[in-house]
């Protein structure tokens, strides 16, 4: 079992989900977040004074997959993130030692589904 996680764009998420589900993958956390990388923010004036943003808006994607569903789903996430330039996102993989179903109290591959 594996996590998966992916920093895109915010505008990509719809692009994104939409190549996940077409890859049969529709298990996901969805979360807001902020960071910079290699684009190192920008800076803009307000009332004359310049402010610099350095940390920018980010879309966190969080998915549990069983060892079959990694490459399609890395698949999926490129596919739908990729723009080529610059700030496209990165995608973390951790292994995930055990999974719970609070529900039923299924564990590890038939907890992810």
């Amino acid at each position: 079992m594996k996590l998966i996680i992916a920093m895109i764009q915010p505008y990509k998420l719809p692009d994104v989900k939409k190549a996940l589900f077409d890859a049969q993958i529709h298990k996901m956390t969805v979360t807001n977040a902020l960071g910079c990388g290699q684009q190192k923010g920008y800076t803009e004036t307000y009332r004359g004074v310049i402010h610099e943003v350095n940390l920018l808006k980010k879309i966190k994607i969080e998915i549990a997959v069983n060892d079959d569903f990694v490459k399609p789903t890395l698949d999926a996430i490129i596919k739908g993130a990729k723009t080529g330039n610059i700030g496209d996102g990165k995608i973390f993989i951790l292994d995930l030692p055990e999974c719970i179903r609070i529900r039923t109290g299924e564990r590890d591959g038939k907890a992810i589904g």
